[in-house]
């Protein structure tokens, strides 16, 4: 999951005079108490990573994590828990990778797989090429070069040392300063631009063959011997033909520094990956607390249950997943009666583009015309999905009154991100009111992205992202080979289960629906003389 958070400060929502909203504080006195003193969200966040581990979409160990999830809200006696499925592509998981130096010195490396990249059908070893590949236009360059070699597709960079501590929390400061309103952006050029670099992978991965190269290895994105792995081509079809590993930043420059040297290195390389094709479908887990007196209406908590596979996808996202799953169970337990239903969502396919809540709007709530683009409709849904207008509501849409989401790691909650809503904003300022001495105080209007809420603001249902501590969250655990159960915090966790459960009940009971947004139509340009840069 990538983020962007920014905040309006408290004092600023209270400025606008709104009508009180009642707030049930017995009902949250007895939230508090079963959430403090008979948590269960470590239980689960731990069988989530110690038991189960990485959970990339369709592999086996999602399966079990599906099957697992189920079992749970079955457990605590919730109602229509189900599968529902969506198309996704190939299942894929990694056996073992190995990657060493033998000349001019052996020294073993550090090495992970690319996602949905094959094996390399035992262990090759070659002299390297220093080749960086991000662009088509790179291709010529290297064109008779690379036959027999074992590609480097990256630059090497000189690599950094930290500046600023790898984990912190948000200050009073910090929240109160980000209080600017920024418009949006709305760029043609720039989206057609995405659009037109979206099948990169496929182009590189055939010259890479045509050239007769072995494999490819492309440098971690960190330092500090972290790895990530993450890759794309799940799609049946699409399944690349060459081998693809990262290697640990410092590792990969180590190579491209002696590539430069009368001694340059030889490496070998073994890769060996399973691919599973027994469903192409992955699935969503859905659960229900049902409603008593608003018909259809429902609100909603969700929380991507994949991950990937370096580590054992603790805080992305085992984390959000045992909130959701907690403030479940919180809720079951106080056998509580909410007016509306209460729907919890554990999300598939979030890592490779949010695909399971989009599946979800797409299927229950809105969806949109398709492209009249000939070039992009075999992409995707989701590369194309915010390029076409209009937005077409499915019957459902308006049941949907609010959807509460958690993706930003192991930190407690601090507040909530309103999207741009002025109406919901004041609700949400007294809703948090009982959790100020938790540290939830926060109410910004500024949207967060890259996550299960994203989609379903596209097409005006009103999601939300709360805001949450950052802790090491960017700085070494997303998406890295030590993503694991010892970077979660236990009381943050439970401090998100008991705001995330309150919520729900508010919603849930609240005589009015939340407010909501219009219904988006295709924005105006933001700058109408726009030229494209290439």
């Amino acid at each position: 999951m990538s983020r962007l958070l920014a905040f309006v400060s408290a004092a600023a929502l209270l400025a606008t005079p709104v009508m009180a909203q009642s707030v049930d504080r017995v009902a949250v006195n007895n939230i508090i108490d079963q959430g403090l003193n008979h948590s269960q969200v470590m239980q689960n966040a731990a069988y989530l990573t110690d038991r189960i581990g990485g959970r990339m979409t369709n592999s086996p160990q999602m399966r079990q994590a599906e099957q697992w999830a189920q079992a749970q809200f079955r457990s605590y006696g919730l109602s229509n828990v189900r599968a529902e499925g969506f198309e996704f592509g190939r299942g894929w998981s990694i056996v073992r990778a190995s990657a060493r130096m033998t000349a001019p010195r052996p020294l073993d490396l550090r090495v992970i797989p690319v996602a949905w990249t094959p094996s390399t059908n035992g262990t090759i070893s070659a002299g390297v090429v220093v080749a960086p590949l991000s662009k088509v236009e790179d291709f010529d360059k290297w064109r008779g070069q690379l036959s027999g070699k074992i590609v480097m597709v990256s630059l090497p960079g000189t690599g950094s040392e930290p500046t600023e501590p790898a984990f912190r929390r948000l200050t009073a400061a910090e929240l109160a300063d980000r209080n600017a309103y920024v418009q949006p952006q709305y760029s043609p050029a720039a989206i057609q631009r995405q659009l037109e670099t979206a099948d990169f992978a496929a182009k590189l991965d055939a010259f890479l063959v045509e050239q007769g190269a072995l494999a490819w290895v492309r440098i971690s994105q960190r330092d500090g011997g972290l790895l990530h792995g993450t890759g794309y081509t799940y799609q049946v079809g699409a399944t690349p033909k060459l081998a693809g590993l990262e290697l640990a930043a410092e590792d990969y420059r180590r190579l491209a520094r002696l590539a430069l040297t009368d001694t340059p290195p030889t490496l070998e390389l073994n890769s060996e990956v399973q691919f599973h094709d027994e469903d192409v479908n992955a699935y969503n887990i859905l659960a229900d607390i049902p409603g008593t007196a608003r018909g259809t209406e429902y609100v909603m908590a969700g929380a991507h249950l994949d991950s990937w596979v370096a580590s054992d996808g603790a805080v992305d996202n085992a984390a959000g997943s045992a909130v959701v799953m907690e403030a479940a169970r919180i809720l079951k337990t106080l056998g509580v009666q909410p007016k509306r239903t209460i729907r919890f969502a554990l999300w598939n396919g979030e890592e490779q583009g949010i695909l399971g809540s989009l599946a979800y709007v797409d299927q229950h709530l809105a969806t949109r015309a398709p492209s009249n683009d000939p070039a992009l409709a075999n992409l995707p849904n989701n590369r194309t999905w915010r390029t076409r207008w209009p937005v077409q509501p499915r019957a459902g849409h308006k049941d949907l009154v609010a959807y509460f989401n958690l993706d930003n790691g192991s930190g407690k909650i601090r507040g909530i991100n309103a999207e741009g809503n002025v109406a919901a904003a004041p609700i949400f300022q007294e809703w948090l009111a009982p959790f100020a001495s938790m540290g939830a105080t926060t109410v910004s209007l500024r949207p967060a992205g890259g996550t299960d809420h994203v989609y379903m603001q596209t097409v005006g249902i009103p999601g939300y992202q709360f805001i949450q501590d950052p802790l090491d969250y960017s700085s070494r655990l997303h998406h890295t080979s030590i993503d694991s159960y010892d970077h979660l915090k236990a009381e943050d966790l439970r401090q998100a289960a008991i705001i995330l459960a309150s919520f729900l009940l508010n919603a849930a009971n609240r005589d009015a629906p939340l407010p909501r947004m219009p219904l988006p139509t295709e924005p105006t340009p933001t700058d109408p003389f726009e030229y494209r840069a290439d």
